[in-house]
């Protein structure tokens, strides 16, 4: 299920407009389990972001697969801090997207050829109130680490990134729009709706 933040886009604003300006970077240790997906094919290329939420697991949005044959997805780790030597993977498996009736939702796993090592993961949600905890933890994240709100709600590749709080991820960013963030407003799988998937398919406890 998505989330629509179309009744927060005044709050989200009000504070873009207070926080961005005069803002401060992230901590270099923040989101180490932010990972890229890359897909290439001849000159052509699409980047998205995803969440190491298990050693030899990523979550990410499913529209982020390129599936058409000629194309290759790689997987990019320990991207933050700067510092970090990148790691590259590409994913020979096929992806496990959460498919309902028929229906695929925009929700996927890959599944890694070796786990990454030295690298903290990502936890899964606590979900006693999920879309009241999704939307109070967007609007946390966006106050403690406001520099960064492109690469959180919306820019250009940031589909599939985490929307995550206290090191817990509780939305996969499906859909953004625009250049600059809060354009329209962004759709976010809840990941409390998943959960019991997710864990069952990668063995999380």
């Amino acid at each position: 299920k998505t989330i629509n933040l179309l009744h927060l886009l005044p709050e989200l604003l009000l504070l873009v407009k207070k926080r961005i300006i005069g803002g401060n970077d992230c901590h270099v240790t923040d989101r180490p389990y932010h990972v890229r997906l890359s897909s290439r094919k001849g000159t052509s290329s699409t980047l998205c972001g995803g969440t190491l939420i298990h050693a030899e697991w990523v979550l990410t949005a499913a529209h982020c697969w390129e599936s058409e044959p000629g194309w290759t997805n790689v997987v990019i780790s320990k991207v933050h801090p700067r510092t970090a030597t990148q790691e590259t993977q590409v994913i020979r498996d096929d992806p496990v997207i959460y498919t309902d009736h028929g229906r695929q939702h925009d929700i996927m796993l890959l599944k890694l050829r070796r786990p990454v090592t030295g690298v903290p993961l990502a936890l899964l949600p606590k979900c006693k109130n999920p879309k009241l905890a999704v939307q109070r933890h967007i609007s946390i994240v966006m106050k403690k680490c406001y520099h960064s709100l492109p690469e959180l709600l919306c820019g250009d590749g940031d589909s599939g990134s985490g929307v995550e709080f206290d090191d817990r991820i509780y939305g996969v960013i499906a859909e953004c729009t625009g250049e600059y963030a809060c354009q329209m407003p962004a759709k976010i799988m809840d990941v409390c709706e998943y959960k019991a998937w997710i864990k069952e398919t990668t063995g999380i406890k």
